[in-house]
């Protein structure tokens, strides 16, 4: 009798102590849950886009450098000494100014002798010619005389030739950079006198991977920006490396722009859009929209007061955007916040529509 009341008590007290640990054990899944609790009671606010076709353009991004449109290190083609700079340094020039000269005495000299010659030469083949016609001489003769005057011709043309290279003339318009010889400095073909670049306009070179070979193509619009001012200009592709790099398995491409203000420089860093074409009738949604899973890629869509997920396939990505390219269509409502606490059938409330 004793043991079934110490059964019976002990039972007793089993019972008291599981309606105290059950309630709290609810209320901390509950705590843990508040997702689950908020679908079995509230619905959850979220907020939602109603799909609208919109043109999109296409676009890849790379970085790339500027380069002069013409740039020439200048040199002299033959060595003497400076007796003419005529030009300032950081400034523009013409194409045809004379820049530097070089002491031509020696020069001049000789083309003075052989002008001089040329005159008896001129006179003496014109005698002959004269005496020819009447047969006061032979024909051997005179072939003598013309084939002299031939001779003289030949060295004041070639005298003039070598007085022209004592002159060094800016080959097109530009702008002249930093001397690096002075007047009475000793040049030869090895010394670097200074550089002149073509600025307006300006060129971009820069790479792309070679998935994007076939569309990357000459006439495809870029834009580019300089990381120092954060100002965009834009451009076009004017050629095309027509072999890939095997070392990078990238394709060098050149653009060129204009320049009228002057504010693009030769070696300056720029990260360049290229624009591969556009889409006129995309379905864009914000990039947080878009749920990994282990199908594919999925949206929630706003369904009566629900959220129900549908498989979609992602296309081109913008830094903010990504296409939808199937699963969904033009008009659906796709929820675009709250995503983490939505399940099939999730009930929601729609707090903003953008």
């Amino acid at each position: 009798m004793k043991n079934k009341k110490k059964i019976w008590v002990y039972g007793l007290f089993l019972t008291a102590l599981a309606a105290l640990i059950v309630p709290k054990l609810n209320l901390k899944n509950s705590a843990a849950d508040p997702a689950a609790n908020s679908r079995s009671n509230n619905p959850i606010p979220v907020d939602v886009q109603v799909l609208k076709p919109k043109a999109v353009d296409d676009k890849i991004f790379t970085n790339g450098t500027i380069i002069g449109n013409e740039e020439v290190d200048l040199r002299s083609e033959i060595s003497g000494k400076i007796t003419k700079i005529s030009f300032e340094e950081g400034k523009r020039v013409k194409k045809g100014d004379l820049l530097i000269k070089i002491n031509d005495a020696d020069l001049q000299a000789t083309l003075a002798k052989n002008i001089s010659r040329l005159d008896l030469a001129k006179d003496k083949e014109f005698r002959l010619r004269q005496m020819l016609d009447k047969n006061l001489t032979s024909q051997q003769e005179y072939d003598a005389a013309l084939s002299e005057l031939k001779g003289v011709q030949a060295d004041v043309e070639y005298t003039k030739a070598l007085i022209d290279k004592t002159e060094i003339k800016a080959p097109f318009d530009g702008v002249i950079g930093l001397r690096s010889v002075s007047i009475g400095s000793y040049i030869s073909p090895q010394t670097s006198i200074a550089s002149i670049q073509s600025l307006n306009p300006i060129k971009i070179e820069f790479s792309v991977p070679q998935k994007y070979s076939s569309e990357v193509k000459e006439g495809k619009l870029i834009e580019f920006r300089l990381q120092t001012s954060g100002k965009n200009y834009k451009g076009k592709i004017y050629a095309v490396e027509p072999k890939i790099d095997q070392n990078t398995r990238t394709l060098l491409v050149r653009a060129i722009a204009n320049n009228n203000n002057y504010e693009l420089f030769p070696g300056a860093y720029v990260e360049v859009t290229i624009i591969l074409n556009q889409i006129k009738n995309a379905l864009m949604i914000p990039t947080q929209a878009l749920v990994p899973d282990i199908l594919g890629e999925k949206v929630f869509l706003y369904k009566g007061g629900k959220a129900e997920p549908y498989t979609v396939k992602s296309g081109i990505r913008t830094d903010k955007e990504i296409q939808l390219l199937s699963g969904v269509s033009a008009g659906d409502t796709v929820i675009t916040s709250g995503i983490i606490q939505l399940q099939q059938d999730t009930p929601v409330q729609i707090v903003n529509i953008n």
